[in-house]
């Protein structure tokens, strides 16, 4: 996949060195890694979505990891100030949380605190309800039946170049750069 900005497009948020490293080496991995494992794993002609649904093992880990990345890159642009979702997911979110600032607190909450690696999701049930969850290593909502709208990447590899080891600041720092416009249109597919 492509990125579709600029490789210095999010900086100050994620640098172009963490970018490169993230998206040139850790994504393009794990696709090089599916790649080899699908000949003759059944899976040849699924999508990404039926792999991580029904596959186990290096197959799943891969293909979950593809998809995650997918979603997580196509869901940011350049920096915005006062970077808000309007519309059906700003009301959704309204109806849900309470706020805006409650919601946020909640995702960052479970984004620092998710033991190890892996993500932090706002998805839609099957009724348009929003739910925040914790996924562990490849794993992604779609397994749970859920739509995944909004992710942030909590494994190392995403932000340790520029914090350290201070995900809480990383997990703040993202909100400026998600393209709401993209995340209320996964909210609107049917």
């Amino acid at each position: 996949m492509a990125l579709p900005y600029a490789a210095d497009a999010l900086e100050p948020v994620i640098s172009r060195t963490t970018l490169g490293f993230h998206h040139g080496k850790h994504l393009a991995a794990y696709v090089n890694n599916l790649n080899a494992l699908l000949p003759g794993s059944g899976f040849e002609e699924a999508t990404l979505e039926e792999i991580v649904c029904q596959a186990a093992g290096g197959i799943l880990n891969n293909a979950g990891q593809i998809l995650n990345h997918e979603l997580y890159f196509g869901q940011f642009s350049a920096l915005k100030e006062g970077n808000e979702p309007t519309g059906a997911l700003a009301e959704a979110i309204v109806r849900d949380y309470g706020s805006f600032e409650a919601f946020k607190d909640e995702f960052q909450k479970k984004g620092a605190t998710l033991f190890g690696s892996g993500w932090v999701w706002l998805s839609a049930d099957k009724d348009g309800k929003l739910v925040i969850t914790q996924e562990p290593n490849a794993a992604n909502p779609v397994q749970k039946g859920l739509k995944p709208l909004l992710t942030f990447d909590v494994w190392e590899h995403a932000y340790y170049l520029d914090y350290q080891n201070r995900r809480p600041d990383h997990l703040a720092a993202l909100w400026q750069i998600v393209d709401w416009n993209v995340i209320e249109q996964r909210y609107l597919q049917g």
